[in-house]
């Protein structure tokens, strides 16, 4: 005997999983009623999906920075997926959102840590997404995972562009929240490279080193002038790319080392985390 499935039911299958209506009613026929059942379906749609679409690029998607209340954590979260369209879905910067907030209430150290959180409904965060791929229909998945702690200091968000790319930066001392988002913005327009000369690896100095010398020489410079030349290349490339060296672009006459230390003489930057669509 087929069970009738009732309107309610529908609406409230929906409301637990976040899927379409028609979806909904599919996965309760199909589970004569039965409501683990029809999740159950759901999942295995969206794992159907998931195992259809690995070759697409989820490029789109949306980008969560959040700290505590005592601002002593901070993460961010990428969920991405294939279109504008659904990056730009109210429900779609919702679901980012509930992801970070489980993020942030358990901090794990990694992306995989973060997936195997449980969400609700007896799935995990992996799970969770893998659900709802089913009820967007395009590939979406967790690609991007940062957090900071801090026990002296400060985490500071921003979130740039319409969810387009995320920033968390701790500060050394607490109580300088303005200070904080504007150096985040600072990292979300600038994309610095590390937070200070020190944080740049050596690889990446020997090849700017190197870069340096063969420009000078392309330019007909002496052959013992080449360290030389090489070397003010990179205290100028140190000052582009290493965030307390960079000018900061909301005053111009000024570091961000300086603007920092005109609040308090103490105040620096720590670290930050900087994750972005594209």
């Amino acid at each position: 005997m087929e069970v009738k499935i009732s309107a309610k039911d529908v609406k409230k299958l929906r409301d637990m999983t976040g899927a379409g209506m028609m979806d909904c009613k599919k996965a309760l026929k199909e589970a004569n009623g039965d409501f683990d059942g029809a999740i159950e379906y759901l999942r295995k749609k969206g794992q159907k999906l998931s195992e259809k679409r690995q070759d697409r690029e989820a490029k789109e998607g949306v980008v969560i920075a959040l700290t505590s209340d005592n601002g002593k954590n901070g993460v961010v979260v990428r969920l991405s997926c294939e279109t504008d369209f659904v990056a730009k879905n109210e429900d779609f910067v919702n679901f980012t959102r509930s992801i970070a907030e489980i993020a942030l209430n358990n901090m794990p150290a990694t992306k995989d840590d973060l997936l195997g959180l449980s969400y609700a409904e007896a799935l995990t965060v992996g799970e969770k997404v893998t659900e709802q791929l089913g009820v967007i229909g395009e590939k979406i998945e967790v690609s991007d995972y940062a957090c900071l702690s801090t026990e002296d200091g400060q985490v500071s968000p921003y979130i740039h562009m319409g969810n387009r790319a995320g920033v968390i930066v701790t500060l050394s001392k607490p109580g300088f929240d303005e200070a904080g988002r504007n150096v985040a913005m600072q990292v979300a327009a600038m994309k610095p490279i590390a937070v200070n000369r020190d944080g740049v690896d050596q690889a990446t100095i020997d090849k700017e080193l190197e870069i340096g010398k063969e420009l000078a020489r392309n330019e007909g410079k002496p052959e013992a002038m080449l360290e030389r030349i090489a070397t003010g290349r990179l205290n100028k490339f140190f000052k582009e790319r290493t965030l307390v060296d960079q000018v900061y672009v909301k005053d111009g006459k000024q570091s961000v080392e300086g603007y920092l230390k005109s609040l308090d003489k103490d105040l620096t930057v720590t670290a930050f985390q900087h994750i972005a669509l594209g």
